[in-house]
Parts: structure tokens; sequence; C-alpha cells
């Protein structure tokens, strides 16, 4: 048994100040008050000082440290074992639009890594295609050659169609987990029902869609939206559109980029409170250049990127996705924001994990899994666990606990 002794356990109902979490195997075996008489032959680890959370769950990610999801070779293993660093314990491998060719390697990583125990790895979910049925005038970063409409067939010059797309989702299966797409699109909401009944979940974004278009979309079983107020049309009092069709669905969980830099924060408490936290995932749409230094190059399916004090940009100077890392987004949450570490961990957390599916994750509950992250008071990981295995230690202590394990 493994007990994190002394720390400040952040549960769904309160934070237990000086507690004991202890696992027993890859769950979570007793959560106890200061004094608790810890079990003999027990590895006992002294957090006190810190925050024990649930492991972070980004839904949103291209890449990190140099790697990008759309790299040849295999760079979602390497994203894997290196996004505990940060205190991600589960993540949603994240394209851009791209060729057939190409999504499937992506994909057929996914499978394979989810067939796969996470060893010493964040667990991989299934994949977020942020695809090719998106609106040519919000695509942002997308690369424009690979945008098509839903249901165009015809090959014309560009090499492949809508089809040759859809039928590598088909083929992968349980391996796609959410397709972002534009809602306006013709055939689009076509897409959603197809899409819906073979058990992906369809996010809205990348749209220049009004609040008609956009609630047909929730209506076709739409439940999730991409990047919130980014790459969308602006909400006003008199058009609404996407954005503000999004704040009032509770049906519809949107992912919100908790930089401060690509969306105000001020807008962001407004996201928020607008929709509550059981209704909004913090993401990180990190890239290949998060957790480079300032001036480094990276790549983002293909496209040359460059990584700048605020975020990623292409070499015409569009910001293309992000640097942020999970544990930046939790302290700017708190920080920034003026959200407490309860709420913050939902977002990072209990939402994201919930809407992925994960129902043993992202809550520090008896019998869970022991996906855990600890954080100093600065917010900086400390430690990270996944099935109640240590994957991650800060100035090496990793190297200390796994000789305790074996003493």
């Amino acid at each position: 048994m493994i007990v994190l002794a002394g720390g400040d356990l952040v549960l769904p109902d309160c934070i237990l100040a000086r507690g004991s979490l202890a696992f027993e195997g890859p769950r979570i075996a007793a959560i106890v008050p200061e004094g608790w008489d810890v079990p003999l032959a027990s590895t006992v680890v002294d957090v006190a000082g810190c925050y024990v959370v649930p492991g972070f769950v980004d839904v949103h990610v291209h890449g990190v440290d140099g790697y990008d999801t759309q790299d040849e070779g295999q760079p979602i293993a390497a994203i894997a074992s290196r996004l505990p660093r940060y205190g991600v314990t589960a993540f949603a491998p994240t394209t851009v639009a791209c060729a057939p060719a190409v999504l499937q390697a992506v994909l057929e990583q996914v499978a394979t890594l989810r067939r796969e125990a996470p060893d010493a790895r964040a667990r991989v979910l299934p994949a977020h295609l942020e695809s090719n049925f998106i609106s040519p005038a919000y695509r942002g970063a997308q690369p424009a050659e690979c945008l098509r409409l839903p249901g165009d067939a015809s090959l014309g010059a560009r090499h492949f169609s809508a089809r040759d797309i859809l039928d590598v989702i088909a083929a992968a299966g349980a391996a796609v987990g959410t397709v972002t797409l534009a809602p306006e699109l013709p055939g689009a909401l076509d897409l959603v029902r197809a899409l819906v009944a073979a058990g992906h979940a369809v996010s809205l974004g990348h749209s220049g869609a009004t609040l008609d278009e956009t609630m047909a979309a929730i209506d076709a079983g739409a439940t999730r939206a991409t990047h919130l107020f980014n790459r969308m049309s602006p909400m006003t009092h008199r058009a609404p559109g996407i954005t503000g069709a999004v704040l009032s669905q509770d049906d519809v969980t949107a992912e919100l980029i908790c930089d401060g830099h690509h969306v105000h924060p001020a807008m962001c408490r407004l996201a928020i409170r607008s929709k509550g936290v059981e209704r909004v995932m913090a993401v990180t749409d990190g890239t290949a250049g998060s957790g480079l230094a300032v001036g480094s190059s990276a790549r983002l399916g293909g496209q040359r990127i460059r990584v700048e004090a605020q975020g990623a940009v292409l070499e015409d100077g569009t910001w293309a996705g992000s640097t942020l890392t999970m544990d930046r987004a939790f302290r700017t949450i708190v920080t920034r924001f003026g959200f407490s570490v309860h709420e913050a961990t939902v977002l990072c957390s209990t939402t994201p994990a919930r809407a992925s599916g994960l129902i043993d994750c992202g809550r520090l509950v008896e019998n869970a899994v022991a996906d855990v992250t600890v954080l100093d008071r600065h917010f900086e990981v400390v430690r990270t666990f996944v099935g109640g295995r240590e994957v991650y230690a800060r100035d090496g202590a990793i190297e200390h606990l796994e000789r305790s394990l074996l003493w």
C-alpha cells in the first residue's frame, strides 16, 4: 500500500486538510483524516504542504515537448510519457485536418496504446479529430487544402474526398472519441447524426454558425464545443450565434483554453459562471511547442510553428494552438481567474473525465482509480500517479519511492 500523507486532499465536496490517501493496487483504498495509523508494510510519501487532486484530463492536446501527434514514427507514445510531468493522467490525442493516410496512422497508434496498460505514461483516450469538416473562414491554423464538405465524394484536384476521411473514421471505430465540425456546412447535420449513431461525440467549433444552425446541431446530437470563443463568430446581443448557443445550452459541455491569452480572463470568468464548472472543461490546445523555450520551432500537423510568449504561431503570424500545459491552466484558473482550488479541480479533472466516459476517474473517492496529481503551493507538479503507480516525480524523487517499494 502507498500512502500519501499530510496533504490537503481535494475531495468532491470539500478539502480535507492534512489528510491521507491510500492506494491499494490501482485503486484508492482509503481517504482518512489526520492522525490515521498507517498499516504496517506501507510506503508513506510525505506530501505535507501540498494539494492532492485527481489527475488532470486534457481532451484537446496536439503535442508537447517537441512531439506532434501527426509526426512520423510513434509520437503519441512519446507524448503520453511526457504529459505526467505536467500533472496529466489521461489525454485525447488531437489532430488537425489532414490526409486519410496521416489520420489512419494516428488512429492506429491510439488503438494500440489503448490496448496496453499505461506503464509510466498517461492514459491514452480515444482521439479528438479537429477535423476536415470545419469552416474555411474560421479555420485558423488548420490547412485549407485539407478541408472538405461532409458528403462530398468528389476528388477534384485535391487527391482525397470527404468519404475517404469518413471511411478512416469508420474503420477506426472506438479509437475515435470526438469529431469537431462546423454545423453550418452543407450535410453537417446528417454527419452529426451519423457520428453520434456510431458512438462518437460531436463537438462544434471552427464555425460561424448562427444560433439556429447551432441549435439544430445540438438537437441532432452534438454535445460539446471546441475551444469556446476561439475560431467562432463573435456573440452580440442581437446575434448570439454559436457562442451564445453553447453558453445557453446545458446539454453542451464546452472546452476553454485557460491560459489567459486565447480568451481574456474576464470572458473566462463569464463563461464558467454562466455554464458552471460541471459544463466547462479546461483544455490546453497544446502543441509540440508546449514545454519548449520561447523562440523554439516545432510542428503542428506538418506545419512549422514558432513558440512565442503567449502561444504558438505559424510563419505568417496566425495563432496555432497554444503552448499551455495543464498545470499552468490550473494555476491560471486560481490565480488569474479567481476560482477556488476546488473549482479548478472540477474544471481540469472531474468534468473532462466525466465527458470522456472515465466514470472511475476525476474524483478522489474510495475505490476510484488512483490517477492522482500532487501540487505544491505554487501549483507546480510534485508527483503524478496513474493507476496507483508513480509515473513522475520532481527532482528524481521517483527513484527513492521505487527503492522504498522494493524494501
